[in-house]
Order: structure tokens, then C-alpha cells, then sequence
């Protein structure tokens, strides 16, 4: 069924204003070294979570930012969805509280989902479909995530990798619809004129659950005194694995998308991909023929922040002047679950 022709209205991001150095986290005792980090992950900093921040904290003034961007104010909000596997509470849902301070309107609807660092691309899909319906005019989706507040900080497997942030996007209908195929050429002229168009998204789960996860902390495992003393509420990751299987994943996910509308590789003008790990992003490339300017990288920056990922690095690429009209961008993410998937976007 043809969703038609809904379009990302704004874009906004946030991170916590503590920035921790690799060299920082050497002092601090971790044995590890700025070089060795850097060689292997590509990552020299990372925005973390001072105390009292929480994800919603981050979400909050993402949001806003997108909806000024949006030239929207929150009454003009109707659905509010917030990708996050670090909410701060476990009820109510990040999304309620982060509504609360945004003053968005009573009555509208609001709900978390998690699908790890996939999750905006889930929350997009989400609310593009909800807005298709009829039902909804302007979605306000967010990724963010306090990962510090998981991670094992005498880990140098999974403490080195990850940071604090938050990305947001208003989707609403488009004024004037756009062609619904995705290789036509448009005119420059025309490109000014309509609001940037999501063409395709396509969602995926393999189900492997021991690769990458927090083993306590839930229904199966609750948090005990005994399992909080070993460690057990921190991440847990296979590095090795999960990177083999997300370069495969997200090769697919690219070309079965571009099959989809058409599309060659050649046609993308911008890539923007979970940021993880450098090698994972040049082997994606590589396997892709992308030299490494048509792929947006701010993962030295930042880390890998999860479902604020995407979001962050769209809302800094678009403010920075590599996104143009006309120009398609491709979205490829991967995560825990594992659940990957793609989107493409006219802008």
C-alpha cells in the first residue's frame, strides 16, 4: 500500500556538554592507551552523562530544536515516539516524560520502542506509517540514550565504544507530493520547493540474542545484590561476531533498498550509517564502492550513542551543508537483537 508522501519537517540533536577523552579515560586507570582506541575504533572522545542528566533531559532539547527547525511549535505535535534502550525509568515511558516538558498536549498518543541501535529507523518507519493513516499530521521522533549509565567503565571491550546524546525529526505530510519513484530525476528548481520526502524503509530481525546484550536487570533475571557484584547490569558483547554480521547485515539492507526503488549505488549522494566503529563503516563502504566523502562520519566525536546515532549525525550533516536538495541519503543501522534495516530519503 502506498504510504505517500510524508517528509522529515526539522531535525535537532543534543549531547551532554562533559566530553571524555580517550587519553581521560586512560588517567582514570583503564588500561588502554589513545592510540590504542583510535587504531580500532576510530572514536577520540565522547559526550557522557554528568549526574542528575537523564536520556529524557537530552531528548527534551533535541526535540525542541527539531520543532524550531520545523518552524513548529509542540500543539502542533500529535504523536510522539522515542527510540531509547536507556529510558530513565522503567514506567513511565521516556516519551511521556519527555512530552511533559516539552508541553506537548494532553491526549497525544506517546510510547517508547527499542530495538537498540536500530531504533530510530524503527521509530521512523513507525510513525511514517501512523501518519499515512490519516490519523496523525506531525510526528516528533527521537533517539536517545544515556549509555554511560550501562557500561562497565573497567571494560576497555565496551566502555571505549559508546557516548551520551540525542537526535530528533518532525515528519508530516508534504504540501505537494512528490513522484513515488525514487530513481526519477528531479529538477533542482523543484527540489527547492518540496520538503525533504522519505521514500523507503526496511526493517529486519535476525534473532540472536547472546551477542550483545545486559544479561540482568529484567523479568528473567532481576537485579540482585549477588549479580550486581559481578558485573551482570553492564553491557555484554561479542565484538567479533557482531562485527561480521553487521558489515553482512547492512550491505543487505543497502542493496535490497536500492534494488527496491531502482536504484544504483552510484546514485546515493550521502550515506549515513549507524556510527560504531570505523571499521565497520569502511567495510560497508568498501563492499559498496563509497569512498569515504560520500559517507557522513562524526563517530570520533561521539561514539557510537545507539539509537541517537542517525539522528545526530542527519541533524550535523544537514547544519553543516553536506546535505543538498535534490541529493538522496541512504541510512544504515545495526543492533542488539539483532535488528538492522535502511532508509532512503529525497532531500
Amino acid at each position: 500500500m502506498a504510504r505517500g508522501a510524508i517528509a522529515i519537517l526539522g531535525t535537532g540533536s543534543c549531547a551532554p556538554a562533559n566530553i571524555i577523552t580517550n587519553n581521560e579515560l586512560a588517567r582514570r586507570g583503564l588500561n588502554t592507551t589513545d592510540e590504542w582506541i583510535r587504531t580500532r575504533t576510530g572514536i577520540s572522545s565522547r559526550h557522557v552523562a554528568s549526574e542528575g542528566e537523564a536520556t529524557s533531559d537530552f531528548a527534551t532539547v533535541a526535540g525542541r530544536r527539531a520543532l524550531t527547525d520545523a518552524g513548529l511549535t509542540p500543539a502542533d505535535i500529535d504523536l510522539v515516539i522515542v527510540a531509547t534502550l536507556t529510558p530513565d525509568l522503567r514506567m513511565p515511558a521516556c516519551a511521556t516524560l519527555v512530552m511533559q516538558k516539552l508541553g506537548i498536549k494532553n491526549g497525544t498518543p506517546g510510547f517508547d520502542l527499542n530495538a537498540a541501535c536500530t531504533g530510530f529507523l524503527y521509530a521512523l518507519d513507525t510513525a511514517w506509517a501512523m501518519i499515512s493513516s490519516g490519523r496523525y499530521k506531525h510526528a516528533l521522533i527521537i533517539g536517545a540514550e544515556t549509555i554511560s549509565s550501562i557500561l562497565d567503565w573497567k571494560d576497555r571491550n565496551t566502555c571505549v565504544l559508546f557516548g551520551d546524546g540525542a537526535g530528533a525529526a518532525v515528519l508530516g505530510k508534504t504540501r505537494a507530493r512528490r513522484a513515488t519513484f525514487a530513481g526519477l530525476h528531479f529538477s533542482p528548481k523543484r527540489a527547492h520547493t518540496l520538503p525533504p520526502e522519505i521514500l523507503g524503509v526496511r526493517l529486519y530481525c535476525t534473532p540472536d540474542t547472546e551477542l550483545l546484550r545486559i544479561p540482568v536487570g529484567g523479568s528473567l533475571r532481576p537485579l540482585t545484590p549477588e549479580n550486581h557484584a559481578e558485573r551482570q547490569h553492564y553491557i555484554q558483547m561479542h565484538g567479533k561476531e557482531v562485527f561480521k554480521i553487521a558489515v553482512r547485515e547492512m550491505e543487505r539492507a543497502a542493496r535490497e533498498i536500492l534494488e527496491q526503488h531502482n536504484l544504483g549505488t552510484d546514485q546515493i549522494s550521502l550515506v549515513i550509517p549507524h556510527q560504531a566503529n570505523h571499521r565497520i563503516i569502511d567495510a560497508i563502504a568498501r563492499n559498496l564502492n563509497y569512498t569515504r566523502d560520500r559517507v557522513y562520519v562524526n563517530l570520533d566525536r561521539y561514539g557510537n550513542t545507539s539509537a541517537a546515532s542517525i539522528p545526530i549525525a542527519l541533524d550535523e550533516a544537514r547544519r553543516s551543508g553536506r546535505i543538498h536538495p535534490g541529493d538522496l541519503t541512504l541510512f544504515l543501522a545495526f543492533g542488539a537483537g539483532l535488528t538492522y534495516g535502511s532508509a532512503l530519503v529525497r532531500w
